[in-house]
């Protein structure tokens, strides 16, 4: 037996170390880079063993839309970094939402959601899952007396970001997760923006962590996928459970480059930090800037509390022009280096208007209320050197005088 095939508990070994080697079985190539199954289906020694992979009570491959092996090798390395137990991977961040929430909730649920999501997700909770007979409440992120308030005896989910996007605002996740597990919930936490480089939410009490591995964990903007991590019973059954049937699933392709995000992402998330805490920085010193939002600020309203749930504040900022949106598209139109994109989490600074973009197809009454105006803009920032970044920026500035 070779000594990947050993089992190991990665739990015993550094996060960087459990990036580049968890989950890693060489076959009898002996591989160093994992390799791509590029296979729909898998060859059984014979008719009794099939029955046996089908039924479960044998282990292994069956068909590609829920066992392949480049799709497991990214699952097991992301459950160890985020010291889960399970990790389901999907086609996108929102299908790991869609599938969590089908997996685990009927006719009747009622969610407590954060106001502070993505746009996406809050429709999918209003407006699809309400199709189904499940009810959102929106509440304030930071508000622990609202969520407990809005907590009914048919709730069964608790959802939120943290930090949020664009806001950054930053919510106490051992906290509420007290608050789910007195009152029989399950605290469901998008991990997006942090990645387990930077926040592990199930070891400060969260049942489930989300991720859209389209951002930080592939890190170069190149494929969409998204993942489940939690423990056996939650994930590895009841969500792994959805996927095999309904079929949302990720493709050998996008979870090998995912493999290779996962292998830099400690490195790159502390540099994206780095970055972002000297734009936000100076960005408050700007004339023309109402308010700069980031949790790496004295500034910021969670500062003390994301220091200490964080290992460093993340790569997301965003920062409120004194004019509406005019003014906000003026500015962007007038950069030349960042790209103007909605998505985050790229080695490439992107820069958005949230209003119109990220949050458009919600309403604007929602919009106000998770305080999204018109004036606002959101910075991802990538890992170019950060004075010409700066310089960049200065072109949006020199419209508004």
């Amino acid at each position: 037996m070779a000594p990947d095939e050993k089992k190991k508990n990665w739990l015993e070994y550094a996060p960087r170390t459990r990036a580049v080697r968890a989950g890693q079985v060489r076959t009898a190539e002996g591989e160093q880079s994992e390799p791509i199954f590029t296979t729909s289906s898998y060859v059984f020694d014979s008719a009794a063993q099939a029955a046996a992979r089908f039924s479960g009570e044998e282990p292994g491959n069956i068909y590609s839309r829920f066992t392949n092996p480049t799709v497991r090798t990214f699952e097991q390395r992301l459950a160890a970094l985020e010291g889960g137990e399970r990790c389901v991977g999907t086609a996108s961040g929102m299908v790991a939402i869609l599938s969590t929430c089908m997996a685990l909730l009927k006719s009747g649920d009622h969610i407590v959601s954060s106001r502070a999501i993505f746009g996406s997700t809050v429709l999918l909770f209003s407006n699809y899952l309400a199709r189904f007979g499940v009810e959102t409440t929106f509440v304030p992120l930071t508000e622990l007396g609202a969520w407990e308030q809005a907590i009914r005896p048919n709730t069964r989910l608790l959802f939120l970001e943290t930090p949020s996007n664009p806001l950054t605002e930053v919510m106490d996740i051992r906290a509420l997760a007290q608050l789910a597990h007195q009152n029989n919930c399950w605290l469901v936490v998008d991990n997006c923006f942090c990645t387990p480089a930077l926040q592990q939410p199930l070891a400060l009490g969260a049942d489930i962590v989300i991720h859209s591995a389209t951002k930080y964990l592939d890190g170069q903007g190149r494929c969409v996928g998204g993942a489940v991590v939690g423990n056996q019973s939650l994930v590895g059954e009841q969500v792994y459970g959805f996927l095999r049937t309904a079929g949302p699933s990720m493709s050998p392709f996008n979870a090998w480059v995912f493999l290779k995000g996962l292998e830099t992402l400690e490195l790159r998330m502390q540099a994206h930090s780095q970055n972002a805490q000297a734009l936000a920085a100076w960005l408050e010193q700007r004339p023309k800037v109402r308010r700069v939002h980031y949790p790496g600020l004295v500034s910021h309203p969670q500062h003390e509390l994301a220091a200490r749930q964080q290992k460093a504040p993340g790569g997301l900022l965003s920062f409120e022009l004194e004019g509406g949106r005019e003014q906000a598209w003026g500015f962007i139109d007038a950069t030349e280096l960042v790209s103007i994109t909605a998505n985050l989490g790229d080695t490439k600074t992107t820069i958005t208007h949230p209003a119109t973009t990220t949050h458009g197809r919600i309403s604007a009454e929602a919009r106000a209320a998770a305080g999204i105006g018109e004036g606002l803009i959101r910075i991802a920032a990538g890992l170019e050197d950060v004075d010409d970044l700066k310089r960049d920026l200065q072109r949006g500035f020199d419209t508004l005088d």
